[in-house]
């Protein structure tokens, strides 16, 4: 499959910024698979179902980079639309869909609770599929005990949640993280891929590894 079918849509939250994806792909026989990143809060949800359904995107998958509020808060909506989508998120993270003091929703007010089952656990160096581009489930745990981030090297693309931002990295400052962890994990499996391959954070706008390598003030030190 040409990388290039690959379409990648953000929908921003405005009150925590926090960005979902609609990631799709079209397949040799026409069909329009597609997975569900992070859907937060509001009127996200149902704004990136609305694209979808008028762009023809089957949903296949709810992806979870972590079990935040703001990342998970739109599950049930996505799930309701379509009942067959599969949920995953990474092991560690799982317990915080259904406790809103684990996923910090209730400290900013609000309780979110996800209903949706988990199918099955994001692990480390497992391989998805979106037709036919393969993906690799990578361990960015640290901002959270189970974060993972996705990427497609066919498409040189990378969904880091929030472990890795444009200038920054998550917070380290929440319980159950942890900073030396997170750094590790992004030197060891973010900053090894390719300088071309685009990152796509949980917040704020999209960059690319070198210029990552180069001027985050938070890694600069790894690389000349």
């Amino acid at each position: 499959m040409d990388p290039s079918s690959l379409d990648i849509r953000p929908f921003v939250e405005p009150t925590f910024g926090e960005n979902a994806y609609v990631v799709s792909t079209t397949t040799h026989d026409g069909r329009r698979p597609g997975w569900v990143i992070d859907p937060g809060l509001g009127r996200q949800p149902d704004l990136l179902l609305a694209y979808a359904s008028s762009h023809q995107i089957a949903i296949e998958k709810i992806l979870l980079t972590h079990g935040h509020g703001d990342h998970v808060a739109g599950v049930d909506t996505v799930r309701g639309a379509w009942s067959k989508a599969e949920l995953l998120i990474g092991g560690p993270d799982a317990a915080m869909l259904t406790d809103p003091q684990l996923n910090l929703s209730a400290p900013f007010g609000f309780d979110v609770v996800v209903e949706t089952p988990v199918a099955r656990h994001l692990e480390p160096e497992m391989e998805l599929l979106l037709g036919d581009l393969k993906w690799s489930v990578l361990d960015t745990s640290g901002h959270s005990p189970g974060g993972r981030s996705l990427y497609c090297p066919a498409a040189g693309v990378v969904f880091t949640g929030d472990a890795l931002f444009s200038g920054s990295i998550g917070r380290t400052d929440f319980p159950g993280s942890d900073a030396g962890r997170l750094i590790a994990n992004i030197h060891r499996h973010l900053l090894t891929l390719p300088g071309e391959t685009v990152v796509y954070s949980g917040h704020g706008p999209s960059t690319t590894i070198r210029n990552e390598q180069k001027f985050n003030p938070f890694l600069s030190d790894a690389y000349s």
